[in-house]
């Protein structure tokens, strides 16, 4: 899994530019509302609920605002049927790119999608065409600077949590789990007093595509595109990019 740091720099970068736009709050309460949808409205009794609060919360999103999402799925309201599709594609110089959405209107959303795709040198494929390049798996990214313990003893500590994969840099320690191991590594993490910087369940690269500065800005122009659809949740992807070139474009 090496370079996920580049490809998560590359999210944080994404992160900081939706939460200016002020589009953040909606993609989160658009997830809460499904989570508790379809799992029920107590967070403590429904994983996904969870975590989809905590990450709102991690964007600084209301109480208000989250109790609202919730209490609209919870309360059945009318004329309002989310569904969740996933499409996959390219990017240019064949990028792979996988977007979640959340739409009431399936068609729409598909055209728009595949307009973000055409406009930015890409190509919408068929399901399946590059999901096989991801792993869903937990990551909690825990900040360096706030633990006393070195690599080797923290290893043991994520091994003792149930974690299944640790990576280093400078600044932070990176942790893998499976999915369903992701909840009680990160409280196991929390419990022992960790600061955590980032924490989701996400996909993962299995293999990475290294551009040049020219192939980088195609492929940022790309993410903007299709982030500034207020239909889309996520985009994952495979990109490279040293952050010398992500600093100079941003």
């Amino acid at each position: 899994m090496a370079g996920h740091s580049k490809w998560n720099n590359i999210k944080r970068r994404k992160g900081a530019q939706d939460a200016k736009k002020g589009k953040i709050f909606m993609k989160h309460a658009r997830e809460i509302f499904m989570a508790a949808r379809e799992g029920g409205g107590d967070p403590e009794m429904n994983a996904n609920l969870r975590l989809a609060v905590d990450k709102a919360k991690s964007d600084n999103m209301p109480n208000d605002n989250i109790d609202r999402a919730i209490k609209k799925a919870t309360g059945n309201l009318d004329g309002v049927n989310y569904e969740e599709f996933t499409y996959e594609g390219y990017g240019p110089n064949g990028v792979a790119v996988m977007v979640t959405v959340l739409t009431d209107n399936k068609n729409r959303t598909a055209a728009e999608v595949r307009h973000a795709f055409n406009k930015n040198d890409g190509n919408l494929g068929e399901n399946g065409c590059v999901a096989f390049m991801f792993n869903r798996k937990g990551y909690i990214a825990i900040d360096r600077s706030q633990t006393d313990l070195d690599e080797e003893e923290f290893l043991l500590e994520v091994i003792e949590a149930g974690g299944e994969e640790l990576e280093t840099s400078e600044e932070q320690y990176e942790v893998y789990t499976e999915p369903e191991d992701f909840t009680s590594v990160q409280s196991e993490l929390e419990n022992n007093g960790h600061a955590i910087i980032t924490a989701e369940v996400t996909m993962v690269p299995t293999t990475y595509s290294q551009l040049d500065e020219e192939g980088v800005g195609k492929m940022l122009k790309l993410i903007d595109a299709l982030e500034d659809n207020d239909d889309v949740q996520e985009v994952h992807h495979n990109l490279d990019a040293d952050e010398e070139v992500l600093e100079k474009l941003s």
